[in-house]
């Protein structure tokens, strides 16, 4: 291995929520240098939603990070988890998923994550290969190794037992197979967000009583999405998908809080942490945040689509926002008679027709909010029924566009 003790422990503990504990893992590093044998990194991935966006990432970077100081990641995709669901952060019991919604959406993660992992230096792995093959007997004993007070330590299901509400047998099991993983691979070091640290320690708790040396837990901090506020999510619309168009991830991290800048800098990039803190210290000095949030977003772009989609990127963004001209390779929709009365159109309808939301409820929303504009005039009337006129420009928001064309 390259790194020193020192130089590891600098690079793991960037960002880093907790590192429990911190002394055993000095203890793991020593002994990898010393034997020249690398730790294995374990993350669990249950693949419930198919779209991974910078919140998903900040774990994911941290994956990187180790694996160039040469040690062995090893993801596990949850496809036998994920059919419980993670009950963590839940007031009730999630909906389970089938086998075939499991797959479709792990081979979706997998696509992604070789966006920030390097592919040939990381094993994937399914944990039906050994949770599958458990026999009735074997998750008795299992089950036996935890009590009913431990789990109720969980916030989640401490609420919802003080609350009168359901907490499913089956939920109790996913801390204990997500624990098992651990077993099964012999990890070292367990990652995840601080949500999941009841989890990660499970996995410590079980290595322990099947005689393993237990696994250090490493938690991320949960980032912070567009808001500023809550966490990001895409069901609140504060989040940049990895997968987004290069245009949508520039302008979207634009529209990101200055104090947050520096913060997403160190959790979702590779930056070195030296010209992190230097362009800190210049914004500290008087230099403009959006200078430095320029080079955030191109610097997202390139991770994700390479120097000349950042060029094309960035190009756009100072061409659209900055100068105000509208997009060269603006969309059109076309809007015949079935769509019009007297000549007319109700907004929120042709505003999801041109395909800029997804339902009527969220183009009334944005009305509502003043994010929409037509021919740069803001329309707040949620039943506003334009004249349908050839040429007019949709906007929505900062980044979308759509001109109409009268079929």
């Amino acid at each position: 291995m390259k790194a020193n003790l020192q130089q590891q422990l600098a690079i793991i503990r960037r960002g880093t929520e907790e590192i429990v504990p911190e002394e055993e893992l000095v203890a793991k590093l020593k002994k990898a240098i010393l034997e020249n044998k690398p730790l294995k990194i374990k993350l669990g991935l249950d693949p419930t939603a198919p779209d991974i966006h910078l919140g998903h990432t900040v774990v994911l970077q941290k994956l990187r990070q180790f694996q160039d100081l040469g040690h062995q990641v090893i993801i596990i995709i949850g496809d036998f988890t994920g059919r419980i669901g993670d009950p963590t952060g839940k007031s009730e019991t999630r909906k389970q998923l089938t086998e075939k919604e499991v797959l479709e959406n792990a081979e979706t993660y997998k696509e992604q994550i070789f966006k920030v992992l390097d592919i040939n230096r990381t094993e994937v792995v399914f944990n039906s290969k050994w949770l599958a093959s458990l026999t009735f007997e074997d998750v008795i004993a299992l089950a036996a190794k935890v009590t009913v007070a431990r789990m109720l330590e969980r916030e989640d299901f401490s609420n919802r037992y003080k609350n009168n509400k359901p907490i499913s047998i089956h939920e109790f099991f996913y801390p204990l197979m997500q624990g098992y993983d651990s077993v099964a691979l012999e990890a070292d070091v367990e990652l995840g967000g601080t949500d999941q640290k009841f989890n990660l320690l499970m996995g410590r708790t079980l290595q322990k009583e099947y005689g393993q040396e237990p696994q250090i837990a490493l938690t991320m901090p949960i980032l912070e999405g567009l808001d500023g506020v809550q966490k990001m999510s895409k069901s609140l619309g504060n989040y940049i998908g990895i997968n987004e168009p290069p245009i949508e991830i520039y302008g979207k991290t634009m529209s990101l809080s200055d104090d947050l800048i520096i913060r997403y800098y160190e959790l979702v990039t590779s930056l070195e942490l030296k010209e992190i803190e230097n362009l800190k210290n210049q914004m500290q000095a008087g230099l403009n945040p959006r200078d430095v949030k320029m080079k955030l977003a191109r610097q997202l772009v390139t991770q994700y689509y390479g120097e000349d989609a950042a060029d094309a990127a960035e190009a756009h963004f100072k061409k659209v926002f900055q100068k105000r001209d509208l997009p060269d390779d603006m969309p059109e929709v076309g809007v015949n008679g079935d769509m019009l009365e007297d000549g007319k159109v109700w907004l929120p309808k042709l505003i999801v027709h041109a395909g800029l939301t997804s339902s009527t409820s969220e183009a009334r929303r944005l009305i509502k909010q003043g994010a929409v504009k037509v021919d740069d005039e803001r329309i707040d009337d949620v039943d506003c029924h334009l004249q349908a006129k050839e040429g007019m420009v949709l906007r929505v928001g900062k980044r979308r566009f759509a001109r109409v064309k009268i079929k």
